[in-house]
C-alpha cells in the first residue's frame, strides 16, 4: 500500500504552478498526482491567445503521466496562485477520472473526496463495448 504524502503533493502543486503561462487570464493552475508505482506526475495550465485551445493543467499532468510510463492516479492536489486547493473543471474531472477511477482521491478544502463523489455517475472505459 502506498502512503499519501499530501503535503509533498501541495508542495508539487505549488512549485510547478510557477511554470504556468497564462498571461491572458492571469489565473495559474497547478496540479501534481502521485501514481500507483510512487511517481508523483505534475502540470500547469498553458494558455493560448486563441483562447478556446488553453490547456488546463490536469492536461499536463495526464500528458506527464502517459509519457512518463503510465499508471493509475492514486491521489490529487490542484492550486490556484496562492496554493489554496481548487476543483477541477468539468473536462478535467474526466480526463482525471479516466486515469485514476472512483478511487481517485482529490484534496478538497474539506479533505481528501474519492472522485466518486467529485464526479458522480461518471462515464469512462467500462461503459465501451469493445
Amino acid at each position: 500500500m502506498i502512503t499519501i504524502d499530501w503535503d509533498r503533493l501541495h508542495l508539487e502543486a505549488k512549485a510547478i504552478m510557477l511554470n504556468a503561462y497564462a498571461p491572458y487570464s492571469k489565473f495559474p493552475v497547478g496540479v501534481a498526482a502521485l501514481v500507483d508505482d510512487g511517481r508523483i506526475v505534475s502540470g500547469c495550465n498553458v494558455e493560448n491567445a486563441s483562447y478556446g485551445l488553453g490547456l488546463c493543467a490536469e492536461c499536463g499532468l495526464v500528458s506527464n503521466l502517459i509519457a512518463s510510463g503510465g499508471g493509475r492516479l492514486i491521489a490529487a492536489v490542484c492550486v490556484d496562485s496562492n496554493g489554496e486547493f481548487l476543483s477541477p473543471c468539468g473536462r478535467c474531472r474526466q480526463l482525471l477520472f479516466e486515469h485514476g477511477g472512483n478511487d481517485l482521491l482529490l484534496m478538497t478544502p474539506d479533505g481528501p473526496t474519492p472522485m466518486s463523489v467529485i464526479l458522480p455517475w461518471a462515464f469512462g472505459p467500462d461503459n465501451l463495448s469493445s
